[in-house]
């Protein structure tokens, strides 16, 4: 038979096919979505894909099913979710309402703060009743802070406020406006941020019903509003108050296993069990956020005494905040930590020790994109530099913490960091950039 012969063409008289119009349903991200779960479910099973596909398929079309490239048949499911021990239906059903929230708050209770608002953002899209709206904008607010982002902040912790203030809900009132404070703080309108604050502390102080980490939060913003206004004496007042109020703290391992074991039944379709779990897992992490709130305490005192200056009691409270941070495994804060122990050396006169310090915290702050951290170290670093007679390089340090500050509009900031450059450049001659940048110090903000 000749295969290259022409294939015979219909005949003008036979009746042509009608054409029937197909309606194609991407389902590329269920299978994604699938794949991801297939994964998770076979490394907590201990399974290699080889056998996780033994006795009906292979390999290959386990990695396809696990990178989403093709959608699995109800059967392929069947015998995939027998083999791993877990229903069916937990490979393809996404999760729940209840356990979606429960977990943007276990995110942002465990630190994940990007996580945490990408998950509030989600929920409040799905425009909840006013008292859960509230709810979730609390929660927005607070991790826009942690990730320094006020602008947004802002909106997200006002309109908390108001709408809890109309549910007469008082307390959950004063929580929206301790965010709403951090933003106006982090945006450089500390007299609004005191007024806030200082309005939360006289109700509590009244009668208000709130918790006792709730309290010791509003007294160490306070103290930190002053210590940024120059107001040593009274920072330390409101330290020397918080740390009356520290209790005994929970333990951070338990809380992070009562996690995992959420995560896990939730993978196994038993929700309710996740749920339960979870709460437990919030509470303890809830808990242990006093822990760094200490921390935090101990690292604002080090500046406070630092700035006295008590070189000797900076030292101490710098290196109990750094154990602590270690402890939780919070990088971001060892960023700032390790920044105040840069500036403790430099004052002790060791600017080689300082420098390194500051190098460290650099990394530390890039590594967990620290904007606030990374200005710092770097203003930290080019000091270090210039002690050590390297001006060259403390003038292309002091270049970047300035173009950094200048993105992170943060006036205040910025000041600072033009006014210690501009210092430089006078003294290593250069008089006209030394102009030049003190202008732009005088007209910042």
């Amino acid at each position: 038979m000749n295969t290259n012969a022409a294939a015979p063409r219909p005949s003008s008289t036979r009746k042509t096919a009608r054409h029937r119009h197909r309606v194609v349903v991407d389902t590329s991200e269920l299978a994604r979505q699938i794949g991801v779960r297939l994964k998770a479910a076979r490394l907590r099973a201990g399974l290699t894909q080889q056998q996780l596909a033994e006795g009906r398929y292979t390999k290959a079309y386990v990695s396809a099913l696990e990178n989403g490239l093709v959608k699995p048949s109800m059967a392929a499911l069947d015998f995939l979710a027998d083999r791993l021990g877990v229903p069916a239906s937990s490979l393809i059903t996404d999760e729940t309402p209840a356990w979606t929230r429960l977990e943007a708050d276990l995110r942002l209770a465990a630190g994940r703060w990007l996580e945490a608002a990408d998950a509030y953002r989600t929920l409040l899209a799905a425009a909840p009743e006013p008292a859960v709206r509230a709810e979730l904008l609390v929660g927005l607010a607070e991790a826009l802070i942690r990730l320094d982002q006020p602008a947004e902040a802002v909106g997200a912790a006002s309109e908390a406020a108001d709408l809890f203030t109309r549910l007469g809900r008082p307390a959950d009132a004063a929580r929206a406006n301790y965010w709403l404070a951090g933003a106006q703080y982090q945006l450089e309108n500390s007299a609004e941020a005191r007024n806030l604050l200082g309005s939360i502390l006289a109700a509590v102080r009244a009668g208000l019903a709130i918790e006792p980490r709730f309290q010791l939060r509003v007294l160490m913003a306070l103290a930190t509003v002053e210590a940024r206004d120059g107001d040593q004496p009274a920072a330390l007042a409101y330290l020397d108050e918080v740390r009356a109020l520290e209790s005994t703290l929970d333990d951070r391992r338990r809380a992070t296993f009562l996690c995992d074991l959420a995560m896990s039944y939730r993978e196994t379709g038993d929700l309710e069990a996740a749920i339960r779990t979870g709460h437990q897992s919030l509470a303890l992490f809830r808990g242990l956020e006093a822990e760094a709130e200490t921390a935090e305490l101990e690292n604002d005192l080090a500046l406070s005494f630092l700035a006295l200056p008590n070189l000797e009691r900076a030292a101490e409270h710098a290196a109990s905040a750094r154990r602590r941070f270690e402890r939780l495994g919070d990088e971001r804060m060892l960023a700032h930590v390790s920044d105040t122990e840069a500036r403790i050396a430099l004052a002790n006169g060791d600017p080689a020790r300082a420098l390194e310090l500051a190098d460290g915290a650099l990394a530390l702050a890039e590594r967990t994109s620290n904007e606030k951290a990374t200005v710092d170290a770097l203003a930290t670093r080019a000091r270090a530099l210039d002690a050590l007679g390297r001006t060259g390089e403390a003038n292309d340090t002091y270049e970047r913490a300035a173009e950094l500050a200048r993105a992170g509009a943060r006036p205040g900031r910025l000041r600072e960091v033009l006014g210690e450059w501009a210092d430089l450049l006078a003294r290593i001659g250069d008089h006209r950039r030394a102009y030049e940048i003190s202008r732009e110090a005088l007209q910042a903000g």
